[in-house]
């Protein structure tokens, strides 16, 4: 059986930067017996700590969609980042706002993968894993890399978040 689209764009994403896991190996997108929707979920799954897990969350920051990475372990501060990067609204997109620019469902965006490249955060926190785990396009799918790996993917920039 043929991997969904959304699958198939994050790994051919992976593969054009060359991305490695912890282990300095390719990165490869990995589909799970069930879908987890939250950190908590994908940490069960995977055998590893909430804080390990790279939360992808899409914001509508004025208008403008921003993609931040953060730790599972922790909740994004809104009124603190916004003001850190000078907007004046930041607020959880709605699903419709998420797949317009994402092409993805929330509970599966991946960090790569999307029509065009997102501003995008990556929480400083995620520093602390050796390796971390991203969603892979669909809420079934995952994927191993490591804080360096993501800022570099994404051409992320590194952020305080909580």
């Amino acid at each position: 059986m043929q991997p969904h689209q959304n699958v198939q764009a994050v790994q051919r994403a992976l593969d054009d930067a060359g991305a490695r896991n912890g282990s300095g190996d390719p990165s490869q997108v990995r589909l799970l017996p069930e879908a987890v929707h939250t950190a908590a979920a994908a940490a069960e799954a995977l055998g590893v700590g909430v804080g390990a897990i790279a939360n992808s969350l899409v914001f509508d920051a004025d208008a403008t969609p921003l993609l931040v990475l953060t730790s599972g372990a922790h909740r994004v501060d809104t009124a603190g980042l916004a003001a850190s990067i000078g907007v004046t609204r930041l607020r959880r997109a709605t699903p419709e706002f998420v797949r317009q620019h994402t092409g993805q469902v929330i509970g599966g965006v991946a960090p790569v993968g999307h029509p065009r490249p997102l501003r995008t955060l990556v929480d400083t926190a995620l520093e602390a894993y050796g390796e971390v785990w991203a969603a892979g396009g669909v809420p079934q799918a995952v994927f191993p890399t490591t804080y360096a790996e993501l800022l570099r993917i994404t051409g992320g920039t590194a952020a305080e978040v909580a």
